[in-house]
């Protein structure tokens, strides 16, 4: 949602005194001020209520005064750090309650917080800024807009003038333990609620009301969801500062800095058995012979040096006329070259005797590579790119950054949305591709 939001106008408030917004988010950037939603009216310095990931990672309700004076806050002990997790959080109001404490609730995955670093009760039967004029879902407006949320939000409730519990949005699996989702809640929503990102990224109203919002930037559609989570490069790998890239859009596109050196990242996920595929898109004409994609023994990411420089590694590469780094050594072989814009497909093969990684050009076989380094060991894709390179993965989500794929091909296990035909017994590598 970097740089992404959707906002609507309310009309007149409906009570004040009490609300509950529920949602479902998964981060992809920490250490910023990112913001879930704001109220705010037109001018700079009115009074504001925010929903934030602060830059300590984290998560408050706040609301301030146009003299600065800060009205009711709640801000968790709890840091919001896992960027492969969706987060089940509910936020709910109720300034007539007698206990001052209760007056700002906040759960996380169905459990009540407890403990708290900051708290500011609300006055008993105070009139909150809940349907100040503008409401902004992924930003914060103060005369522009600023801090946008980025990850991917879900089953947004905004309840006007009800106080809910965590309870009336989800529940907890009686075997897994795991809170899951209530898709279709029964809560109503006053006249300014709404529930929107139901299905995909859909800013039509799903209550009753019709206050539908209008998307500011490009909303992009997401396979990946609480019941299914899908591998992205790793923005928490932090083995060598030197070599940290940049993360956008949900951690599926990688770009370089300026400095004349390598980076790499290793992905969320990593696998010792089983088929996977994932499709990466070379986009930037910029160092686009020193791309390099392929997969390592997740160990081998913990430790200082070149990822391609690692036995247990196999890396598919422009350099030379397109080639392979295996184990630590490059091929003298030139397999051809991916162009600007040519997609690269991966598939790991963990199940056979001699595990395989196989690439694929725009969907045709362009080489295979039997390494047995790979044998017995999680494995987990990765990627380089040399200096200010830059590409776009797709690991089953049906979009490169922000463009969908342009006819998606065929998967045997139903299992995520590719550009081109998945091979036969492949699938994406999601935890719901893990546990086929």
């Amino acid at each position: 949602m970097a740089s992404t939001y959707i906002q609507r106008n309310n009309g007149t408030p409906d009570n004040r005194k009490k609300f509950t917004f529920s949602f479902w988010v998964k981060r992809a950037k920490l250490g910023t001020y990112q913001y879930i939603q704001g109220f705010q009216d037109n001018g700079v310095g009115d009074p504001r209520m925010t929903l934030t990931f602060r830059d300590d990672d984290v998560f408050e309700l706040s609301e301030g005064n146009s003299s600065g004076t800060t009205l009711g806050r709640l801000r968790t002990s709890r840091k919001f750090r896992d960027t492969s997790a969706w987060y089940a959080i509910t936020v709910a109001v109720d300034t007539t309650l007698a206990t001052a404490d209760d007056r700002i609730k906040i759960w996380v995955n169905g459990v009540q917080e407890t403990a708290f670093d900051n708290r500011v009760n609300y006055t008993q039967n105070l009139d909150t800024c809940i349907d100040d004029n503008r409401h902004t879902i992924g930003a914060i407006y103060n005369n522009s807009l600023s801090g946008y949320f980025d990850g991917s939000l879900s089953h947004y409730h905004y309840c006007d003038g009800y106080a809910y519990q965590a309870s009336n949005f989800g529940s907890t699996d009686s075997t897994t333990g795991e809170w899951q989702i209530n898709t279709s809640p029964s809560v109503s929503y006053g006249t300014n609620g709404c529930f929107v990102l139901k299905d995909g990224n859909s800013v039509t109203d799903q209550s009753p009301n019709t206050n539908n919002f209008t998307a500011g930037g490009t909303l992009t559609k997401t396979e990946d969801s609480p019941s299914n989570v899908f591998c992205t490069n790793n923005s928490l790998w932090k083995q060598e500062s030197t070599r940290y890239l940049t993360h956008t859009r949900g951690n599926t596109m990688i770009s370089g800095g300026a400095s004349a050196t390598w980076y790499q990242t290793p992905g969320t996920l990593a696998f010792n058995s089983g088929k996977f595929y994932w499709e990466c898109k070379w986009n930037a004409g910029t160092n686009l012979t020193q791309n390099h994609s392929g997969v390592i023994d997740y160990d081998k990411t913990m430790e200082t040096g070149l990822f391609r420089a690692k036995t247990g590694s196999v890396f598919f590469t422009n350099e030379d006329g397109g080639e392979t780094w295996i184990d630590g050594s490059n091929s003298s072989a030139d397999y051809g070259t991916i162009a600007q814009n040519d997609i690269l497909g991966v598939a790991v093969d963990m199940d056979a005797t001699t595990p395989t990684v196989k690439f694929y050009k725009n969907g045709s076989l362009h080489l295979t590579a039997n390494v047995s380094s790979l044998a017995g060991k999680f494995v987990t894709p990765a990627q380089m790119i040399y200096q200010s390179g830059e590409f776009q993965l797709n690991f089953g989500n049906g979009y490169f950054s922000t463009t969908a794929v342009s006819s998606a091909g065929t998967n045997a296990s139903g299992n995520g949305i590719f550009e081109y035909d998945v091979p036969t017994g492949y699938t994406a590598l999601s935890t719901k591709g893990l546990n086929l």
